[in-house]
């Protein structure tokens, strides 16, 4: 009993231990939610500061919440608000200082230029340019903050604005800056002029270097060694993952149509005795009433049923059931031409003012007076001509009636439009269609079979990257190879794989994934690689520095074996044949028959001696000799003024262009978000 006793006690103590050892690990996993800046995890560096989570998690949110708050829902987005809050963190860490220690700033009065539009923003415009007109919209801005005032929201988002504006204006500053330092001398604006100034034609033969054998020549590996340590900065790299995954398609199995065919024709025999299409339309997920009137015409197939009160279908066509019926028509022209007057929502009293003396013939002068959007007053509140199908149903149901010379009211969202119905067609029937439409999908029973296999799959190629090949074979799939580098949100040629890609990211290597659920498909992956270095090793870089030898190697070869130096001779020996070439000029980009060869191109253009056959030419694609035959000035002559406004120009025009590229390589930026975002 004594030693039960003791073995009691020693256990009960090793039991708290553990106990409290595990209570400590779930703490020490909660700091991050719980705020603790000690467990807050690097996720980027930007030169040489370290980005942690929580300072990206806050501006990620601000960017999304500037943008409606929505998140992302497609990768594409993903990747785009990514994006955005590097580069919103790059101005943090690189951008502002810097501008601050230059002295670059952006006064109250230039922030208020860009408000009323005098000075042209991006920031402003997209939030406050006209989508219809394409203009800037300064009376939006009054409405905004009018409405700002007491709304906290509303007013940081005006914050955030500003500050992205002057940031705008800052960056631009800077970039002219910059541009102002392009400076183009004499001899490359005397050169600039007789390349612009003379056009080549001639004639010349080719020898691709696929037509020559890889067997002809050999590439060692101490020569593919030699070239990559002479030329090490080419193999420079960003650190990245490579994975090993295969797919496991969910189609729907011939019973599943079956199914689907019964269920659908069900619906459809209730669709069709329905007496409140709408209420019916709204009760099925997969109903849809339609927001504009259309013509018959614009039904296509689905008119002749539609017209005569009957319903459409069901039909399958592209893997949707369709069924549709009328929900109502009405009478309407077809084409009405129309101007307007925009005003505040908060301007009714206004607008019923207005309405009660408007006419065809003081509407113009009216709108230019009293219309809020200012390209629409500049216009004389000239809208256009257009179709009654193009006016969503708010806009339709106020028109439909209307007759030339009328002016209607109509209440939309946010403004009040005083619309002057200048031309009115001939009436004609339009429809509004409600549709149900049934996806071929795979049932859930399908949906089981395929993840089972998949889970099948999954036991069976665990331990190594033989037993998951091996696995795959079993299950007659195929292994797809992917690398991921730092930065990427998804797994390229994988819709919907971002899950994926944050699992590849936190994965050590040999590891093997769960199942993941990507689009209608399931996928498993293995991670095969993890390369952190900063340069590709000879291993990785060796494909394609044998494929640059091999082709210096071919074009010796093809040179030695070049027994006539003529054309003539040179085609026979290359199995090719002679061919012309005209309009050649130093800007030329391609030549016909030859493709992209600057090489070619550039020596071309610096021949002086016509009639001359050249010395061979190492293209990209392969080994040319030509012969010009023909020097003349070009139509139009370029002057030295010309040229040296040319040449600056696309001077600063590259300067800009790679200006933030260059700060951004500068910064050594670091992605590392993909594990968490």
């Amino acid at each position: 009993m004594a030693s039960l006793n003791t073995l009691r006690t020693k256990f009960g103590a090793l039991l708290s231990v553990i106990i409290a050892l595990a209570l400590l690990a779930f703490i020490l996993s909660l700091k991050t939610d719980m705020g603790f800046s000690d467990n807050d995890p690097k996720v980027g560096v930007i030169d040489g500061d370290k980005i942690r989570y929580s300072e990206y998690l806050n501006q990620y949110d601000a960017i999304k919440n500037r943008n409606g708050g929505v998140e992302a829902s497609t990768d594409q987005e993903s990747d785009q608000l990514a994006a955005a809050t590097w580069q919103a963190l790059f101005a943090d860490h690189v951008l502002v200082p810097g501008f601050e220690r230059m002295g670059i700033e952006v006064p109250e009065q230039e922030r208020l230029d860009m408000v009323s539009g005098k000075i042209p923003s991006q920031a402003f415009y997209s939030a406050f340019g006209d989508p219809r007109t394409g203009a800037y919209n300064a009376a939006a801005v009054s409405q905004f903050l009018s409405q700002a005032a007491s709304d906290a929201r509303a007013q940081q988002a005006w914050n955030d604005l500003n500050e992205q504006a002057r940031l705008e204006r800052a960056v631009q500053k800077y970039a002219t800056l910059i541009g102002k330092g392009a400076y183009v001398n004499k001899l490359e604006i005397e050169d600039g002029v007789d390349a612009a100034n003379q056009v080549f034609g001639g004639k010349y033969v080719a020898k691709r270097y696929s037509s020559v054998p890889d067997s002809l020549v050999s590439v060692s590996s101490g020569e593919i060694k030699s070239f990559y340590n002479a030329h090490k900065e080419m193999f420079k790299q960003s650190p990245s993952r490579t994975l090993s995954y295969v797919v496991f398609e969910v189609n729907a199995t011939d019973d599943d149509m079956l199914n689907l065919e019964k269920e659908v024709r069900a619906v459809g025999e209730k669709f069709d005795a329905a007496e409140d299409v709408k209420l019916f339309v709204r009760q099925d997920r997969h109903g849809e009433i339609a927001d504009r009137y259309v013509t018959a015409a614009q039904l296509g197939e689905q008119a002749e049923a539609l017209v005569a009160g009957k319903m459409f279908g069901p039909e399958l066509k592209n893997n949707v059931w369709t069924m549709a019926r009328v929900v109502e028509s009405r009478m309407a022209p077809d084409t009405l031409g129309l101007k307007m007057i925009v005003l505040p929502y908060t301007a009714e009293k206004l607008a019923d003012s207005l309405k009660t003396v408007a006419t065809s013939e003081n509407f113009a002068d009216l709108s230019r007076q009293y219309s809020a959007n200012e390209e629409l007053a500049a216009a004389g509140g000239e809208v256009g001509v257009y179709p009654f199908s193009a006016f969503n149903t708010v806009m339709a149901e106020a028109l439909s009636d209307a007759r030339k010379g009328d002016v209607v009211k109509v209440m939309s969202g946010d403004a009040i439009q005083l619309v002057n119905v200048y031309r009115a067609d001939k009436p004609s029937k339009h429809y509004k269609v409600a549709t149900v439409s049934y996806p071929v999908e795979a049932s859930a029973a399908t949906l089981r079979d395929v993840h089972n296999q998949a889970s099948t799959f999954a036991v069976n190629a665990k331990g190594s990257a033989a037993a998951f090949n091996e696995a795959a074979s079993k299950a007659a799939v195929t292994p797809r190879i992917a690398t991921l580098n730092m930065g990427d949100r998804s797994v390229r040629g994988l819709e919907g794989s971002r899950e994926v890609a944050r699992w590849a990211y936190g994965a050590d290597k040999g590891d093997l994934s769960e199942i993941f659920k990507v689009g209608k498909d399931y996928v498993v992956a293995l991670l095969t690689e993890i390369d952190d270095d900063e340069y590709a090793s000879v291993k990785k870089a060796a494909p394609q520095i044998q494929n640059r030898l091999l082709r210096d190697k071919k074009y010796d070869y093809i040179v030695k074996n070049l027994s006539d130096a003529s054309l003539a001779g040179a085609a026979e020996s290359f199995g090719s044949e002679v061919t012309d070439f005209k309009d050649v000029t130093f800007g030329s980009f391609y030549i016909d028959g030859a493709g992209v060869e600057p090489a070619l191109v550039g020596a071309i253009t610096e021949t002086t001696e016509k009639g001359k056959v050249s010395a061979p030419v190492k293209g990209i694609s392969g080994v040319y000799l030509f012969e010009v035959t023909a020097i003349d000035p070009a139509e139009r002559q370029q002057t030295a003024e010309d040229e040296k406004v040319r040449a600056e120009a696309m001077a600063e025009g590259m300067m800009q262009q790679r200006l933030l590229p260059a700060l951004q390589e500068m910064a050594e930026m670091k992605d590392l978000s993909g594990r968490y975002f």
